[in-house]
């Protein structure tokens, strides 16, 4: 029987669609499943444990200063070819982190592997427009923002498994074997396309990818560590960042076929989406951060039930991700962000102020009221930015969103962190008093409900200039 529904997709869309969800799981999985191996590995390497966080930060800075050179590649040479590219390196390099055998051999795999990792990260979101209709990108955006979240929320008790059954080689060999399945199913299910660039004669922008590399490589740094590799204060890592990224405007402005074209960072839509996704993930990283040190110093709660209590945002996560895509399609990109971003407020308020009244009980609630808003302001914000981009820019788009999102992961660590602190009165938060962290913990999130806010206005700002209008997801941009 014949079906009038026109937002189905054929079997081979939705094949595409699974391959790129798989990558997104693959790139979450790179992060979260080595969390849980660093006290082994400090063990094994007879190394401190601030030198075997390395095995996690190298793969975040690579990741970091590889995604929008990642996306730009794809734009030129076509997102198909980066794509496996990406997954070849990701199986190689995954396999090399398990036969590592010393950690400055590891270090240097994982750093390979978070490029990779990048292309995984970048290039979905842009191939999405080249496999769905558009007015299923919503749903499309939902089901990637989902395999991440799972990605994140599977790693750290598959890791605890492979680890206790043979050892943390395994979670890299597993890792590879993944990657490898996932190549050979993408290189069937992905249609070929021919590149999108119409320049002729551009290479690669070199001199602006060297440029973005340092700057983002120094801010990274700056607001991640400060003491173990790099012995450069952090003050002056920070004023590199500043004029790295005045260095980087003042190159691209003079090519041709720039790195970014910075005429797109000129459009507002653009502009705002970039602002809001940095401040929104700036925020969700701080309660990865700060929500352990509340449940163990303020309520008292033993390891097992931390743990327990934190997975409920990736779990929540991964099951609101498609309904907000769906969302996102039904009723409009513009509608679903402005309303995912004061579902978020309302669950930052409430984390400030229930657990201090309920406990646990309290923490979890906000918790599913606040994941859900930040999973519809994703799928929403993803969508709007990728229907505004053209198509010769899709790649260039997704690698900005991806940078903005990870800045904002180490900016919300960095500066939320540092107001947790000293709300707390001490810098060793383990050492305050449980009154202390409990109202420190609540302003945090004061603080972080202040940044959505200001998201918010963003937002509004850009939907009173009319850019907005129109833009149900199912319509072109």
């Amino acid at each position: 029987m014949k079906t009038n529904d026109s937002t189905a997709l054929p079997r081979g869309r939705d094949l595409s669609v699974a391959a790129l969800g798989l990558a997104m799981l693959l790139a979450s999985l790179g992060i979260s499943i080595t969390t849980v191996a660093l006290p082994t590995l400090a063990r094994d390497f007879s190394m401190s444990v601030t030198h075997v966080q390395w095995v996690v930060l190298g793969y975040l800075l690579s990741v970091t200063v590889a995604i929008v050179l990642c996306g730009r590649l794809g734009d030129m040479i076509g997102h198909r070819p980066v794509f496996l590219t990406g997954l070849a390196i990701f199986a190689l390099s995954s396999l090399l982190c398990g036969i590592a055998p010393t950690l400055p051999a590891l270090i240097a795999a994982r750093i390979a592997q978070g490029i990779g990792g990048a292309v995984l990260m970048a290039l979905p979101v842009s191939i999405v427009r080249d496999t769905v209709p558009t007015q299923r990108t919503g749903s499309a955006m939902g089901l990637l923002g989902t395999m991440s979240a799972v990605g994140t929320a599977l790693g750290p008790s598959l890791g605890g498994l492979l680890i206790a059954w043979t050892g943390w080689r395994a979670t890299f060999l597993v890792l590879a074997v993944m990657a490898l399945l996932v190549l050979v199913f993408s290189a069937r299910a992905l249609p070929a396309k021919r590149p999108l660039s119409s320049g002729k004669g551009h290479g690669l922008d070199l001199p602006g990818a060297a440029v973005l590399t340092l700057t983002l490589l120094a801010f990274a740094l700056a607001v991640t560590d400060e003491t173990v590799f790099f012995l450069l204060p952090r003050g002056f890592l920070l004023l590199a960042a500043v004029l790295g990224t005045v260095a980087f405007v003042l190159v691209e402005r003079r090519l041709q076929t720039p790195l970014v074209e910075l005429a797109a960072l000129g459009n507002v839509t653009t502009s705002a989406a970039l602002l809001m996704n940095l401040l929104v993930s700036a925020v969700m990283m701080a309660t990865l951060v700060v929500g352990p040190f509340y449940l163990a110093f303020a309520l008292g709660l033993n390891d097992a039930v931390v743990g327990l209590t934190m997975a409920v945002g990736p779990t929540m996560a991964a099951l609101s991700g498609i309904p907000a895509g769906r969302i996102t399609d039904k009723f409009g990109g513009r509608v679903a962000l402005v309303a995912g971003l004061v579902q978020t407020i309302v669950g930052l308020v409430s984390i400030s102020v229930l657990p201090g009244l309920l406990g646990i009980t309290g923490f979890v609630l906000s918790l599913m009221l606040l994941t859900p808003g930040y999973q519809l302001f994703l799928a929403a914000n993803n969508t709007v930015a990728m229907l505004t981009a053209r198509d010769n820019q899709r790649g260039m788009m997704s690698g900005l969103l991806g940078l903005s999102r990870n800045l904002g992961f180490m900016t919300g660590a960095s500066v939320l962190g540092a107001v947790f602190a000293a709300a707390a009165g001490t810098a060793d938060v383990t050492k305050a008093s449980t009154e202390a962290v409990g109202t420190a913990f609540s302003l945090t999130f004061l603080v972080a409900a202040g940044f959505v806010t200001t998201a918010l206005v963003v937002a509004l700002f850009d939907l009173r200039n009319d850019r907005w209008g129109n833009d149900r997801a199912g319509q072109s941009c």
